[in-house]
């Protein structure tokens, strides 16, 4: 969904709209100095951070700096095309500029532990990928383009390492902006699938949980906004490391009994039926139980036994 003007009337926009050099001093005013932590590379990456060619490392570095050294650097480097390419992602606000949260408020999210988290760089090119959170994100400066692709779509999208990422998540390994069919043919069904928006100033745009979503900022000076929440209390857990355990567990099996365990898993995890305890007396559903803290806690202490036997 996209939210036109959710947040124009935000005193953080406005600076923008007035100017870049506004907007870096209106974050200033609440800058404390803390460190933080930005993606560096050449100029020659033009702004896509990923891999490097051999997928053993990236095409970029991250260096400690602080608030004021990188507005500073988008400053006076606008008009370089061969400037270094610079990107802040997924910085929490309150740590780094608190008080921006009280001025600029997302009342979208009232009721949900997210925490506005800032995004700053020159021009950049975010490989697609997902988050486990819902995610509402704003234009402050700048433009963005955002390129989405449904959940179902994972199967086309060529995505790379599970394990061993840019910023937490897995990315897709086509570049959106030069896709190579001969290599990554089933991307085209992807494509068909796509949904694109375009972001100015003032505007926001909510990403659904495991949406797929690729994120361009063309400009040299821009700024972003997002807040992330989940609706499930937070010892739930990861379902993406339950995924990775379940690689482990199930996906080398032989092909009858990896059908066996997908009905399983579909009766007790995805529950097209209902609840699978249903049947049973209330004190009697063990793990199946309606969730509760203790319950939560009694099924880790069951995994962390399990997995310590190996």
């Amino acid at each position: 969904m996209v939210l036109r003007g959710l947040v124009a009337d935000w005193p953080a926009v406005q600076a923008a709209r007035a100017s870049d050099g506004e907007a870096a001093s209106y974050l200033q005013r609440f800058d404390r100095g803390a460190p933080l932590e930005a993606f560096v590379g050449p100029p020659e990456i033009r702004g896509r951070f990923f891999y490097a060619p051999d997928l053993a490392g990236f095409n970029f570095e991250r260096q400690r700096s602080r608030l004021a050294d990188i507005l500073r650097f988008l400053l006076t480097t606008a008009r370089d095309e061969n400037a270094r390419a610079v990107y802040v992602g997924s910085t929490p606000a309150p740590e780094i500029v608190p008080g921006f949260e009280a001025e600029n408020v997302m009342p979208l999210v009232e009721g949900t532990d997210a925490v506005p988290r800032l995004w700053i760089g020159n021009a950049s090119i975010v490989a697609t990928h997902f988050d486990e959170s819902d995610n509402i994100a704003c234009v402050v400066a700048g433009r963005r383009r955002f390129t989405l692709f449904p959940p179902d779509q994972v199967g086309n999208l060529y995505v790379g390492p599970l394990d061993f990422t840019m910023a937490g998540q897995p990315a897709s390994m086509v570049p959106l902006e030069a896709p190579d069919f001969e290599l990554y043919p089933r991307f085209r069904e992807a494509l068909a699938a796509a949904r694109t928006a375009e972001l100015e100033p003032g505007d926001a745009i909510y990403i659904p949980t495991l949406w797929w979503h690729h994120v361009e900022a063309p400009g040299p000076f821009n700024i972003l906004v997002n807040y992330w929440w989940r609706d499930v209390p937070d010892d739930t857990g990861s379902a993406f490391e339950a995924m990775v355990h379940a690689i482990l567990t199930t996906a080398s099996l032989p092909e009858h009994q990896r059908d066996a365990w997908r009905a399983m898993y579909e009766t007790y995890v995805f529950r097209p039926n209902g609840d699978p305890a249903a049947h049973l007396p209330p004190a009697q559903r063990g793990i199946l139980a309606e969730p509760t803290p203790q319950l939560r806690q009694r099924i880790r202490q069951f995994l962390l036994r399990a997995l310590s036997r190996y």
